[in-house]
């Protein structure tokens, strides 16, 4: 067996080796050092449960690749801490199973911080990004670290509040850390590096695969003290976030929606479940330990008041769910090019979108 001074090597190792999740590898260490299980004969190997199937990798270890992995370690801001190391994030390890290695770039005390989960949809609303920018920017400034999965949509739009805060962010990867998935979130992890981290409990070299996104989202939820649901269809996968969370005995938050959004319908499930509806972050310091409650920072930017009285009068029409056009010429009596005409004025100021079926949607 190929000897190594650094007892790391073994670590990487072990979490290399096929049928070896963290369940089997944290029931290894009860009685061995990672060190130790190579050097174990086959039978007491299979005395220990192992499958046959894992047996080959012990005993040829992919040697090559935790040398590149020693050699990325190697370099300035990247980390691997193991279960046993006094930085191990004390939350994390609460969990039923979490990761033995845990893999950083970048700032590895924000393990330890104070953290708010945020998930959502892949595909959200213009509003559910908007919500989403804001509760973690304000969240960040009341001195939380937002944690979240790097993906499109809702998890992007919180890690750049926190980052538009100058606060903390964390993002959970479901690959190595060699690379970045969605490849056009490159941008935004080199800034999140930049005031936060990168974590993974995969080594590197490892791509995305659909159930790598599961174990993700269970050091997500790890390592908040809560979880924020801000939009989810019924079948999202941020449902299975929150059932984690609960779980793992973190509080969840969901943010309310309309009945006829689909993108609303996970959230609201979730509330009728149990989960703390929040519409402001006040909400979701009254639910924390009194250490976590900060005083409410977050006052919703509102101009409404430089709007005329007509654009006011159309504007409070429309709903926060599809309105057609007919409706409000029904309302107002107005004729349709002067409606056409204000709500063009209402979009570009930001109040309202447009929406397939000719409808508009109010903002805020």
């Amino acid at each position: 067996m190929q000897s190594f001074d650094n007892p790391l090597a073994y670590w990487l190792a072990l979490i290399r080796v096929p049928g070896i999740g963290s369940r089997t590898f944290l029931r290894l260490l009860e009685t061995h050092a990672p060190e130790q299980v190579f050097k174990e004969p086959v039978s007491a190997l299979l005395a220990l449960g192992l499958k046959e199937a894992s047996l080959p990798a012990i005993k040829n270890p992919d040697w090559v690749a935790v040398e590149r992995d020693l050699v990325w370690l190697g370099q300035a801001g990247h980390y691997a801490i193991t279960i046993n190391s006094p930085d191990y994030p004390r939350q994390l390890k609460e969990i039923a199973d979490p990761p033995p290695v845990l893999f950083v770039y970048g700032n590895p005390s924000l393990m330890a911080s104070p953290q708010i989960g945020m998930v959502g949809s892949r595909n959200p609303s213009t509003m559910g990004k908007e919500t989403a920018f804001n509760f973690a920017k304000n969240l960040a400034e009341c001195g939380f670290t937002i944690t979240s999965g790097l993906a499109l949509g809702i998890d992007a739009a919180s890690h750049r509040g926190a980052l538009a805060a100058n606060g903390f962010t964390v993002a959970v990867a479901g690959t190595g850390l060699d690379r970045v998935y969605p490849a056009s979130h490159k941008d935004l992890a080199t800034q999140i590096i930049g005031n936060g981290a990168l974590v993974s409990e995969f080594p590197l070299g490892t791509v995305a695969k659909a159930n790598h996104f599961p174990r993700r989202n269970r050091i997500i939820s790890g390592l908040s003290q809560g979880l924020l649901v801000v939009e989810a269809a019924i079948q999202s996968g941020s449902l299975i976030t929150a059932r984690l969370a609960l779980e793992q005995n973190r509080e969840v938050f969901a943010i309310p929606g309309s009945i006829h959004n689909p993108l609303a319908r996970g959230c609201n499930a979730l509330i009728r479940e149990g989960a703390k509806l929040v519409e402001t972050t006040q909400h979701i310091f009254e639910e924390l330990p009194p250490y976590f409650q900060q005083d409410e920072k977050f006052i919703a930017t509102d101009n409404q008041s430089m709007l005329d009285l007509e654009q006011q009068t159309l504007l409070n029409l429309i709903m926060f769910e599809p309105t057609r056009i007919d409706y409000l010429v029904a309302q107002t009596g107005s004729p349709v090019e002067e409606i056409a005409s204000t709500l063009l004025i209402l979009e570009l100021q930001g109040y309202l979108e447009t929406v397939p079926g000719g409808c508009y949607t109010r903002l805020k």
